[in-house]
């Protein structure tokens, strides 16, 4: 991550960052919040006090800031004054916000097919059909390169991903045909001094060398849901979402899923059993059985004992 800061305290905490090899991202948010909270101080976070802690975190909740984002605000804060401070007593006084419990939004089989049915594009069909057919996050997609598809083995390698870990998906016989039609129609022009191996299955158009961008496949994406006339308000990680509940209606195990999405605890992934329509509506109701008439049990005939 590149350096150039405004003040001594934002240049150390970007080398604190860089020594524990924080990726770019959270870098990116650390340093913004850390930005909030000096507006918010109007001073520098050095001289900042247990009172002005607790009443930014005060004007958080008053300003309507979502829990998700507050908590990523004060991990940043943490950080500044756990690491880069030393200033343990004042990070004591930060806490997180528990975040409630929500079901992901799906779409059903059919509203997939819809989906790739309406592609524009043969790269926008590609796209759109690793997210949903192999349960890849957005930058998982726009991250891989022809050396991430092993067509031996029928696999497609994600390195690095969340978590720095790496995982292998399923490369399906459709897949495949998909990606190799691709191959013959990508433009080449933005890499083409690279080795085939290393180039991007989607390269960015504006910088060279450098990917496509999660932005513009997220774009992709809506105009194409709008197209197929899916009006549930889903993001493009509803493909993902769909991906392992579809697996797990259809009977595949859990912990199989749990390895495909790269999982670490199961009661994340087991979270699709509440989404999973398709088994939740085959279950019968009690209500059902109660106008069902009772079934005698048959007795057992009683041999006589043997002369």
């Amino acid at each position: 991550m590149i350096t150039n800061t405004v003040s001594p305290l934002r240049k150390r905490m970007i080398e604190d960052m860089n020594a524990r090899k924080l990726c770019a991202g959270t870098q990116r948010t650390h340093v913004r919040s850390c930005k909030r909270f000096a507006a918010f101080l109007k001073r520098s976070p050095e001289t900042a006090t247990f009172d002005d802690i607790r009443l930014f975190q005060l004007h958080l909740v008053e300003t309507g800031v979502s829990i998700c984002t507050r908590n990523c605000i004060m991990t940043g804060l943490r950080f500044l004054f756990r690491v880069t401070l030393r200033r343990l007593d004042l990070a004591a006084e930060i806490f997180h916000l528990r975040q409630p419990q929500t079901i992901p939004l799906l779409i059903s089989a059919d509203e997939a097919k819809r989906l790739l049915a309406v592609t524009n594009s043969l790269k926008a069909r590609v796209l759109l059909s690793l997210s949903y057919g192999c349960g890849l996050r957005a930058g998982e997609v726009v991250r891989l390169k022809v050396k991430h598809i092993d067509s031996a083995q029928r696999i497609i390698r994600i390195e690095q991903s969340k978590g720095r870990k790496d995982r292998n998906v399923m490369l399906s016989p459709e897949m495949l045909d998909l990606l190799r039609k691709w191959w013959k129609v990508r433009p080449s022009r933005y890499d083409a001094g690279l080795s085939v191996q290393e180039r991007w299955l989607f390269p960015s158009r504006k910088t060279p060398g450098k990917p496509m961008t999660t932005r513009h496949l997220n774009r992709i994406f809506h105009e194409t849901a709008e197209a197929a006339g899916i009006r549930k308000s889903v993001t493009l990680h509803a493909l993902r979402h769909s991906f392992a509940t579809h697996l797990l209606e259809r009977g595949t195990d859990i912990r199989i899923i749990q390895a495909l999405l790269g999982h670490d605890k199961l009661e994340t992934t087991a979270r699709y059993v509440k989404v999973a329509t398709g088994m939740i509506a085959n279950i019968k109701s009690p209500l059902d059985m109660l106008s069902q008439p009772v079934k005698k049990a048959k007795k057992s005939r009683k041999h006589p004992p043997p002369a």
